[in-house]
């Protein structure tokens, strides 16, 4: 009987399926509809659109087309070489008469001392880096600031055969630079913020595990 409730417990646990959170709490939030204010004595609301008027983001709660294309490389290389070569001789050819005594057949006065040193040095070092992101997101104006500029933000969550795939975009945006099809490209935006992340069974392996990750942290050498 034992046996048996043990092996239920496992099937129902291989069965059971945690339902993953495709929403950011952020997403959740919508940003309320602005209430219409007759104080000026005119029908006409800010948010009321027109006939000529462009579908380019300007308020608070409108999208805009953002395409990210990241490339930035560097390279540094760098060598060093040194050498230094020193050499000493001395000698005493005349010895309170010392020269013209048998000590001359023991020593010659005239190489007392006689040493050289030398030291060579060789570095060299090189590093480069390349990176490249090319991705198209829709982020949505959060705030519009004093002078005109916006403020947007915008994730995307894709989730395929458990894959997590993350894009997270924020930064400031000048009006200027939305093209008449509402769409940004990424080098124009200031102060931007760009992260892409992954989890699931094809990140995870990617990463070490936390005794690893302890290990290197205490390692000393």
């Amino acid at each position: 009987m034992k046996k048996l409730l043990v092996l239920f417990a496992l099937v129902m646990a291989a069965c059971a399926h945690q339902p993953q959170q495709s929403k950011f709490p952020a997403l959740q939030q919508q940003l309320e509809k602005p209430r219409p204010n007759y104080s000026s004595g005119s029908i006409w609301q800010v948010s009321s659109g027109g006939l000529v008027e462009d579908f380019k983001a300007r308020v608070r709660g409108d999208i805009i087309t953002v395409i990210i294309t990241e490339e930035s490389s560097a390279s540094k290389q760098a060598s060093t070489g040194t050498s230094r070569t020193t050499a000493v001789a001395a000698g005493m050819p005349n010895l309170v008469g010392l020269e013209t005594t048998a000590i001359k057949k023991y020593m010659d006065l005239n190489k007392l001392a006689n040493a050289d040193a030398s030291s060579k040095y060789d570095g060299s070092g090189s590093t480069t880096r390349k990176d490249n992101l090319n991705a198209t997101i829709t982020a949505r104006v959060v705030d519009v600031l004093a002078n005109g500029n916006l403020l947007i933000e915008g994730r995307r969550n894709v989730i395929v055969n458990h894959e997590d795939q993350v894009i997270v975009l924020e930064g400031t945006v000048r009006p200027r630079d939305i093209s008449a099809e509402n769409v940004v490209n990424s080098a124009q935006i200031a102060d931007a913020r760009i992260t892409y992340s992954g989890k699931g069974m094809v990140s995870d392996p990617q990463s070490q595990g936390w005794l690893m990750k302890a290990v290197n942290y205490v390692w000393p050498f």
